[in-house]
């Protein structure tokens, strides 16, 4: 792991959401974009080395929706920035790590993308990210 890539961050409505994080960090997102497959609608802000995501949902299925409605919003999980995603995961699940999607598939901000279960990682949702070539 190099370093903590993101915090995702589950919001109602990303329009404002994405005000209130332009105020807080006195920066516009360098990035707003739609993952279908996810039902989400994503704002990146860049803080120092680090990134915020605002994830909203943009379908009532969606992970994002089903988080909200259980825990409100709030965060949703840590990004990890990696550079050999499919090591990672071989390595995590030796450790005893659950996860989540074993086949990396495409996410925001042009990455390869797996999850690991919050029961593995107390409590927390855990991104891994690699940069898409």
């Amino acid at each position: 792991m190099k370093k903590i890539e993101h915090i995702g961050i589950a919001v109602k409505n990303i329009e404002n959401a994405t005000k209130i994080y332009t105020s807080l960090l006195g920066s516009s997102p360098y990035k707003m974009e739609e993952v279908k497959s996810e039902g989400v609608k994503t704002s990146f802000f860049k803080t120092g080395d680090s990134k915020i995501e605002l994830l909203e949902a943009t379908n009532p299925d969606s992970p994002i929706a089903k988080f909200i409605e259980k825990r409100g919003e709030g965060v949703h999980h840590i990004a990890f920035a990696v550079d050999d995603i499919q090591s990672e995961i071989v390595r995590l699940k030796n450790e005893g790590f659950i996860v989540l999607n074993e086949n990396p598939k495409k996410g925001a901000d042009n990455k390869l993308v797996v999850f690991l279960h919050p029961k593995s990682t107390a409590g927390v949702l855990v991104e891994l990210c690699q940069d898409r070539k």
